[in-house]
């Protein structure tokens, strides 16, 4: 996975009320280590850019919720950003995932099965059934 596919750029948006939560939001969030801000105050946004293995999307809109700031709740919003949640702990989950076995590994696993099951022409019915006459 490519280092850009691991830098996140995002808006978070706010509520209409209370006015004037755009500037101080985005002074708060410039507190924060390795997150550039860029505040919009004309579209009540802040615009953030971050690193995923330093940040995710949900651990600054809680950041900035404790900190008393109302976020939009449309649905659409709150789709979006759940969207986005998802997909970012995915990723996360993911780059902690090993990576696929090699083919030729998962080949002895098979061996090694195959050796320890009965096969061939093994027969389950009882000897006493197949030797009657």
């Amino acid at each position: 996975m490519a280092s850009t596919d691991l830098k996140k750029h995002r808006n978070i948006l706010f509520a209409k009320f209370p006015p004037g939560q755009v500037p101080e939001a985005a002074d708060d969030l410039k507190r924060i280590d390795e997150v550039e801000v860029a505040p919009k105050t004309e579209k009540r946004e802040v615009e953030v850019t971050y690193e995923l293995l330093q940040h995710t999307l949900l651990e600054l809109e809680e950041h900035l919720e404790d900190k008393g700031y109302h976020l939009d709740n449309t649905l659409m919003s709150k789709l979006t950003r759940a969207l986005i949640h998802y997909v970012e702990d995915t990723q996360l989950h993911n780059l902690a995932a090993p990576e696929k076995r090699l083919k030729r590994s998962a080949d002895e696993a098979y061996v090694q099965a195959w050796e320890h099951h009965p096969h061939g022409d093994y027969d389950e019915t009882p000897a006493e059934w197949r030797e009657y006459k």
